[in-house]
């Protein structure tokens, strides 16, 4: 079955870095665009970034792209999002998303916590 587990987060201090990963498994991940999104307390989750299959096309949220970088790497089924110069409105969980026919699959999520 599809499994996508992700890792990498934790508590952070504004201006950092962390560094998510997201292990798929269960599909033929080089075939699939993958993506993180990310949901605040209270919030709706919203798309970070995602990357397609031979990672050709990136997109990202508006206000993400200066910050963090999404890749990927088939041969091990990781995707991964670097996040540089962290603020506090980046606190979220952090999920790894992907859409395999109609089915839309995630992890069970990593917390973001960006805080002096």
């Amino acid at each position: 079955q599809v499994q996508l587990v992700e890792s990498g987060g934790g508590l952070v201090h504004p201006g950092g870095s962390l560094r998510l990963s997201c292990a798929a498994s269960g599909f033929t991940f080089r075939r699939y665009t993958m993506a993180w999104y990310r949901q605040a307390p209270g919030k709706e989750r919203d798309m970070v970034a995602s990357i397609s299959s031979g990672a050709g096309t990136i997109h990202y949220a508006d206000s993400m792209a200066a910050r963090f970088t999404i890749s990927r790497d088939n041969a091990n089924a990781v995707v991964y999002l670097q996040m540089n110069s962290l603020k506090p409105e980046d606190t979220a969980m952090y999920y790894c998303n992907a859409v395999i026919g109609a089915a839309n699959y995630w992890g069970q999520g990593t917390q973001v916590t960006v805080s002096s």
